[in-house]
């Protein structure tokens, strides 16, 4: 018989398992060297997503796409090959949270990030596979687009 474990303390408002250490030194050092300009020459700049936009400016039913790494469990995969799918966002406090799934909903991610004016810092963890995570910086550039960088490559939001 399992035990249900009561003590776990939830931060995002998907509840599912957090994003470990969001703001660790591994984040800091990546948000300080990364840059995302929000310009009409970005990759994120051209609509590429049919999603109505809500009257809040962030929460709301997103599109996602990232490029960067080949995904394994997708048969000829390839790191410049784009996976796209659906993305939720939920903003509580400063705190912003992005959960969104690649590869028809198989695949699920989640990114809990510090918000600073149209800057987001803090980090993805792949809620499929938990071992795999990275620093991951945003750039809302309006209400219908986020461009999103982490190491490898993209990781970006648009409706």
């Amino acid at each position: 018989m399992q035990q249900a474990i009561t003590h776990l303390v939830i931060r995002n408002p998907f509840a599912t398992m957090d994003v470990p250490s969001p703001d660790d030194s591994e984040v800091t050092d990546y948000a300080a060297t990364a840059a995302l300009p929000g310009d009409a020459a970005d990759d994120n700049a051209p609509a590429w997503a049919a999603i109505a936009a809500p009257s809040d400016p962030l929460e709301g039913t997103w599109g996602s796409r990232w490029k960067g790494g080949a995904d394994p469990t997708i048969a000829g995969d390839r790191p410049e090959k784009w996976k796209q799918g659906r993305a939720e966002v939920r903003v509580a406090g400063r705190r912003v949270y992005l959960r969104f799934d690649w590869d028809n909903g198989r695949r699920h991610g989640l990114i809990d990030a510090s918000r600073d004016g149209a800057r987001l810092v803090g980090k993805y963890v792949n809620l499929t596979t938990p071992t795999i995570t990275r620093p991951w910086i945003g750039r809302v550039v309006d209400a219908n687009r986020i461009d999103g960088c982490f190491p490898n490559g993209r990781l970006d939001f648009r409706r």
